[in-house]
């Protein structure tokens, strides 16, 4: 899942970044609202963490503005002003979800993720290939009915390919959508995470299904043995 938080506070936005990507998310940072639009206006997002009292242009304008746009992103609107009022603004202006600072780090994973179930993914929920089963919303994975314990970031990389099954896909595509390309990505991450799916999916089943595209990447293909 792609993530962008848009949060003024620094420490705030960073300590997001790296528990989220700890999750297993792709994160994006911008510190104030006309960064956040242009951002999300030209890269797709699954989600989109808000806080409303931003420099440039607040919250609820961005999310309005958004929303004129045509993103079907989902948005929680985070912020450390409280009250109803607050609540149906951020709500009536296109928001899906409300969160108050202070507020708790495994609440909000659990609100991100029940947003990304409710608004539906731009991708199936559950992609089935042969005896091989991804469910993308309760981040599990199953082969020939014997679930397989996968890192976050193995099942992203997995769940990137389940989303694009039968396509080749870029080790650059997967680094975006997985790590960012951020500085603790590099050439082999993708390679050694590629390595650790075929050592848990599919060489103790014997099967194949992670496959590579010489020269141009990776496919995850049906292979039910």
């Amino acid at each position: 899942m792609r993530v962008l938080v848009v949060e003024d506070e620094r420490r705030l936005a960073l300590a997001l970044k790296h528990g989220l990507e700890a999750e297993g998310f792709a994160v994006d940072i911008v510190h104030d609202g006309l960064s956040g639009l242009a951002r999300a206006t030209e890269h797709a997002y699954d989600v989109i963490i808000l806080d409303i009292m931003l420099p440039g242009l607040n919250g609820y304008r961005v999310c309005s503005r958004l929303r004129a746009a045509g993103s079907d992103a989902g948005i929680l609107m985070l912020t450390a002003k409280d009250g109803e009022w607050d609540e149906a603004e951020a709500l009536d202006t296109g928001a899906d979800d409300f969160l108050s600072k202070p507020f708790s780090f495994v609440v909000l994973v659990a609100r991100l993720k029940a947003l990304a179930r409710r608004i539906g993914s731009r991708a199936p929920q559950r992609t089935v290939l042969g005896d091989l089963v991804v469910d993308s919303a309760a981040r599990t994975c199953a082969r020939a009915g014997t679930p397989v314990a996968l890192t976050p970031r193995e099942f992203a990389v997995l769940d990137h390919l389940a989303r694009r099954a039968g396509e080749v896909v870029s080790k650059r595509e997967i680094l975006e959508e997985v790590w960012d390309s951020g500085p603790d990505s590099g050439a082999n991450t993708v390679e050694v995470h590629i390595s650790a799916l075929r050592r848990k999916i599919d060489a103790p089943f014997g099967r194949t299904a992670v496959q590579t595209v010489r020269g141009a990447g990776y496919r995850l293909e049906a292979d039910g043995g």
